[in-house]
């Protein structure tokens, strides 16, 4: 299956796709995953991610890694996140009214959301809480399907860094729900750097918090 090739400059990052084609030919076998590691760059870090115009990209990290106020900086084109969903229902609750009582509505309109962003056939970056593979599994049979390709964006961040993230936004999780988090992450990175990506994923980028504040755009291209 022909590719495009992967290249760095000082601007941006195009990541290797397959093209559109037939549904038959995106159930063939995938190519060979592709990781870019853009850590420890000094700042020397590409100012954009580019994917074609059908592709769909997992943004996944710790809680209070900065994975919601990377799309929001950097994303152009459809964005899905979590995060969006929680804070427009908390703008319609009343204050006394506990989160927890309403999160599996918060969480019905999230994915309903997703949902209809698969369905128009366009780019997609999703935000990806990393404990719940089976939303990866779903984005990766979607890629078969509409013959695009998926890509995973992880940021490796700490977990101190992560921690005073949720502090600085006032919202955090249970130590209970970090650890699994941590624990998942931990597992996910491990088997990137080795190469090894999640099914259905053709190519992954790893950035550090510096990598993360470096880049300006994440788009979709074609």
């Amino acid at each position: 299956m022909n590719r495009t090739t992967a290249y760095a400059a000082t601007s941006g990052l195009a990541l290797p796709g397959q093209p559109a084609g037939p549904v038959p030919q995106a159930c063939a076998e995938l190519p060979a995953p592709v990781v870019r590691d853009l850590r420890d760059r000094a700042g020397r870090s590409p100012h954009a991610l580019l994917f074609g115009r059908r592709d769909l990209v997992v943004v996944t990290g710790l809680p209070g890694s900065g994975k919601s106020t990377l799309m929001k900086r950097t994303v152009r084109g459809r964005r899905i996140d979590s995060q969006d969903t929680r804070d427009r229902w908390d703008r319609r609750m009343p204050r006394f009214l506990p989160y927890a009582l309403y999160r599996p509505l918060v969480r019905l309109a999230h994915y309903a959301g997703l949902r209809r962003a698969l369905r128009s056939g366009e780019g997609v970056v999703v935000h990806d809480c990393g404990t719940q593979a089976w939303v990866r599994g779903w984005l990766a049979r979607e890629a078969r399907r509409r013959g695009s390709t998926l890509h995973l964006l992880m940021l490796d961040v700490g977990a101190e860094t992560a921690l005073a993230g949720q502090r600085e936004r006032g919202r955090g999780v249970s130590r209970y729900a970090f650890l699994r988090h941590r624990a998942a992450t931990a597992r996910l990175l491990r088997s990137t750097e080795k190469g090894t990506l999640p099914a259905g994923c053709t190519s992954a980028v790893l950035l550090d918090r510096a990598a993360a504040d470096a880049l300006r755009r994440i788009a979709f291209t074609g």
